[in-house]
């Protein structure tokens, strides 16, 4: 079993024996948090640029949605490395796709694990042209 602990062992990721790795696929199986952390739940964070315009293709929204993300995170303290729970929705979802999302979370993680994460495939998201939503449950020391 692999873990990771964030700062003041607040945070515990794990892939339990017995299930596949899932390392590759940029999540971990198991997010533990300790009693009395601080929870921050960062809204879905799509493609947007500051002003408002979408990035046309799905890499440019994945990599917009994952600096949002971590804009999102930066203001109340915190670092990708402290978020136990993703939910990512994707539009017309493939394995391309997944790859893409996949490679952009490892780039941003580096070695550290990455967290739970659910990823839902959806016909359409808010925005028209927006084809990439990423939401976020971080863990902070109180």
């Amino acid at each position: 079993m692999s873990s990771h602990a964030a700062p003041q062992g607040v945070l515990k990721l794990s892939n339990p024996a017995g299930l596949y790795d899932p390392s590759a696929n940029g999540y971990s199986h198991v997010a533990q948090v300790a009693a009395g952390a601080r929870l921050v739940f960062i809204a879905g964070q799509g493609g947007e640029n500051l002003d408002g315009s979408l990035p046309e293709d799905f890499t440019g929204q994945v990599r917009q949605a994952l600096a949002n993300l971590q804009t999102a995170l930066g203001s109340v303290g915190a670092e990708v490395h402290q978020v136990a729970k993703l939910t990512v929705l994707i539009v017309d979802h493939s394995h391309e796709r997944l790859a893409v999302f996949g490679s952009q979370l490892q780039q941003l993680w580096g070695d550290a694990p990455t967290p739970a994460c659910t990823l839902i495939p959806v016909p359409r998201l808010a925005l028209d042209g927006m084809l990439f939503e990423i939401e976020a449950i971080a863990a902070l020391a109180p």
